[in-house]
């Protein structure tokens, strides 16, 4: 993405504005114009009770930090985290995709918390995710639930980067063949059992890591580059 053109997006929606979300917002611009090996990013996955942002919930959120500025490149798990949300009403048919019940969720932060928690640890990170568009999206929504106004977020999408690198190979891609574990295997990395936000997020990952290497020298490659909005 053009760098002036975002870093003008971010000025225009924090015009007006001095509250939580235009520091985070203003953190950006001290990342958007730094070689990829140097930018902080954040892997992150959520949980939610189904795939609406406007009307399903965020149950569970996971981050863990990517260090692209070590040899070699980094995931620092003692800096992962995960926040359980509490929400009004059921997780309903949900549980059967991520096996988080009732009582797990009653034992969570508020909505409110819980955007704080996420506000805190993420502000001058850029976003990674599988998917992204969908996670940043629930972000977004709940952001605005809580902050009275909705903001973009900047985000690097590894789905997106691995479908870009196949259809340079193949003209039809296999049904599958961007889903995370997929994605993973083509770079010989384990699969994780289970389905939950943190390791997910880690396994997100370790799929950006492997991805970045297959690219090329990091240090030659701008994080405006990969990042979408």
């Amino acid at each position: 993405m053009n760098e002036l053109w975002l870093k003008a997006r971010l000025h225009y929606e924090m015009f007006g504005h001095k509250d939580k979300l235009y520091d985070y917002q203003k953190a950006y611009f001290n990342v958007i114009n730094k070689p990829l090996s140097t930018s902080r990013l954040m892997a992150v996955d959520l949980e939610m009770t189904g795939l609406d942002p406007l009307k399903d919930e965020i149950i569970s959120i996971g981050i863990v930090p990517i260090e692209l500025d070590t040899i070699p490149c980094s995931i620092p798990l003692t800096k992962a985290q995960q926040c359980m949300v509490n929400i009004d009403g059921s997780v309903g048919q949900s549980a059967t995709v991520h096996g988080i019940v009732d009582q797990h969720v009653s034992e969570g932060a508020s909505l409110i918390d819980a955007m704080e928690w996420f506000i805190d640890r993420t502000q001058g990170h850029i976003l990674v995710a599988h998917h992204a568009p969908m996670d940043i999206s629930f972000i977004q929504s709940h952001l605005a639930k809580v902050y009275n106004r909705q903001i973009r977020l900047p985000f690097i999408d590894t789905l997106a980067t691995e479908k870009q690198r196949l259809l340079r190979q193949h003209d039809v891609l296999k049904e599958g063949s961007l889903r995370l574990d997929a994605c993973r295997q083509r770079y010989g990395l384990p699969t994780y059992s289970g389905h939950a936000a943190l390791v997910d997020a880690i396994a997100c990952a370790e799929l950006f890591i492997a991805q970045v290497n297959s690219i090329g020298d990091s240090q030659k490659l701008a994080v405006s580059e990969f990042i979408s909005i």
